[in-house]
């Protein structure tokens, strides 16, 4: 066990953990952040996305150990109230079902839009993938981000 601090949602936290327990673990079991889902837990489904330093992570391989001082973003911390521009897009257009993937779809399309104010179905569809919705929402989740570019 080792103690790590780190920089959550701009708030600092202490854990006390063995240094390879992947961030999802650190965030799901001792800080109790569940928004972020164990999806498959090899990094490729995208439910456990998260932002690390603002750019779209799968925290379900990623050490607390590689963590060092940099910035973690989960789904509670991208807002304070859901009014980020994909969280609104996403309710406009309707786009979960089940639900199980959105926050990690809303974490990627969020660090997409950050650095690409006005993707391109290209750019969607790059940044997206890897992103697995077992209900097959990718047409309103493409159109949820087009909308959320708007927004600005």
């Amino acid at each position: 066990m080792a103690n790590f601090n780190l920089n959550i949602n701009g708030e600092n936290k202490q854990v006390d953990v063995s240094p390879d327990t992947p961030i999802l673990w650190v965030l799901r079991d001792h800080l109790q952040l569940v928004g972020t889902k164990y999806g498959c837990g090899i990094a490729q489904c995208g439910a456990c996305t998260v932002h690390l330093e603002g750019v779209a992570m799968r925290s379900c391989q990623l050490p607390v150990s590689a963590i060092g001082d940099k910035k973690i973003t989960t789904i509670e911390g991208l807002s304070e109230n859901g009014n980020h521009p994909v969280q609104k897009a996403w309710l406009e257009h309707d786009v979960p079902q089940c639900g199980y993937c959105q926050a990690g779809q809303i974490m990627s399309a969020a660090a997409l839009l950050k650095n690409n104010a006005n993707p391109s179905d290209t750019d969607i569809d790059a940044a997206m993938n890897g992103n697995i919705c077992r209900c097959g929402t990718y047409t309103r989740i493409k159109s949820a981000i087009k909308t959320a570019a708007k927004m600005g």
